[in-house]
Formats: structure tokens, sequence, C-alpha cells
């Protein structure tokens, strides 16, 4: 009976040092086991993400064309000399003369907007048909360009060049 009661005592001495030591090593499993899972799910989601964002790619990749219009109607740098560059060359292909360019002034678009927008004036001389020819050069540009003001003189000799004082606004970011 002894024999019995040391062995039954052995097994709860065995049962409880098993409890009191690998208990904690097993709530440790545990919580890897839940954090495993939780990394895997977060793995997932990026990977679904990643998937996500290189089909976008893809697709934006489709649309490189008009992208690089609207990059060009709307450059992230103002450029001012392209800018003015770009008015003298259409005023000599439609037969205007530049006789003077000035900036404006550069100021956001509209309250805490990233865009900004360009004035500019000038003055060009030529005839009233080629003028007309710059105003649709203008217009057809790919570049967002608006005319704000027009003015013009009329010469006093009839075969005297007309002065136009233009005014425009054109935008960046």
């Amino acid at each position: 009976m002894n024999k019995l009661y040391i062995t039954a005592l052995s097994l709860v001495l065995a049962v409880i040092l098993m409890v009191v030591l690998l208990w904690p090593k097993y709530q440790d499993l545990q919580e890897l086991t839940a954090l495993l899972e939780q990394k895997e799910t977060e793995l997932q989601l990026k990977k679904d993400y990643f998937s996500q964002l290189r089909e976008t790619s893809r697709k934006l990749e489709e649309y490189g064309e008009n992208l690089s219009k609207i990059n060009s109607a709307l450059p992230e740098d103002p450029s001012l000399p392209s800018l003015f560059d770009y008015i003298q060359q259409t005023a000599s292909q439609t037969g205007l003369l530049l006789e003077k360019i000035e900036l404006g002034g550069i100021k956001p678009a509209e309250k805490n907007s990233k865009i900004r927008e360009i004035h500019l004036n000038f003055i060009l001389s030529g005839l009233y048909p080629d003028f007309k020819n710059f105003l649709s050069a203008l217009e057809k540009s790919a570049r967002l360009i608006q005319v704000q003001k027009i003015m013009f003189s009329t010469p006093q000799d009839l075969e005297e060049p007309f002065s136009f004082k233009v005014g425009i606004k054109t935008y960046a970011y």
C-alpha cells in the first residue's frame, strides 16, 4: 500500500511539475502562434496591396500618351524661360513681332491649392489676321493658357502694324 501511495504521490508531483514547468511554455507557444497568424495576415494584405499597385501601374502605362499631355498642360515647374520662348516662337511663326514681355506674377490658383497661376503681359505688333492666328495657336497649345485681356490700338497710317497688348494666365504645380 505504501508503494501505491508513493506511486500516486509521484504521479501527482509529476503532473504538478509538468503544469508548473510546461504551462508557461505552452502559453508562450499560444502567443507566438497568434502573432504568427497576425503577421501572415499582414503579409497577405501587403502582397495584395502591391499586386494592386502593379495592376494600377500597368493600367497607367496604357494611358502614357494622355498623361504626358496632362503633364505638358499643367507642368510641375513653371519654367518661365520656356514659356517666354513659346510665346516668342508662336508670335514669330504667326507673323507677329514680340516687342515686350513681362511677368505679371505667380500666385496660388485657390486657397490651399498646389496649383499656381502665372500671369504674363506682352505687347505684339503686326497685322490683325496674324494676331487671330496667334490666338488660335495659343488655344491649340497643349499647355493651359487663358487669354485674360486684349487691348489694341490702330495705327495712324494704315500701312503700319497694329499694336496688341495681351494678358494671359497659365498654370503650374
